[in-house]
């Protein structure tokens, strides 16, 4: 399987954890297309690729207001359809129904979205190890 990453970060958590979940996959036998910004994607990886992985930061306040940072640039991604995709979205201490507005966005660019999931900005190992586990789940099921 191939796979593309596309992916903001404000302070680094959220571009480690892209770097994490590249390097799972790979030991895991697949081929990373390509790593870009979302607002900057590279078009050739997504072409390459069976699997798009959009992963970005939760902006807001810390109880309320939290959305998924770049949603505007993932309205401009090229049209996915054909392609699976997988959300990550990394946060400091609540992430509110931010998750659910990132499937919701990659959803809107035709993709097949297969799944996503929060990743804590201080367990990002544990947490990247659980999205692996779930994605490849979510993969062989469907």
């Amino acid at each position: 399987m191939k796979a593309a990453l596309l992916v903001e970060s404000l302070t680094g958590n959220t571009w480690k954890a892209a770097e994490m979940i590249g390097d799972k996959l790979q030991q895991d036998r697949w081929t990373i297309t390509g790593m870009s910004k979302v607002g900057n994607p590279d078009h050739a990886s997504i072409q390459r690729a069976d699997l798009v992985l959009v992963g970005t930061w939760t902006h807001g306040l810390f109880v309320v207001g939290q959305a998924p940072w770049a949603v505007g640039n993932i309205a401009n991604l090229p049209a996915m359809r054909g392609k699976r995709a997988a959300c990550f979205l990394t946060f400091a201490l609540n992430a509110g129904t931010s998750i659910d507005k990132l499937t919701t966005a990659v959803g809107q660019t035709g993709a097949d979205v297969v799944g996503g999931l929060e990743i804590k900005r201080n367990h990002l190992d544990e947490h990247t190890d659980l999205f692996i586990e779930r994605l490849l789940g979510a993969l062989e099921s469907a």
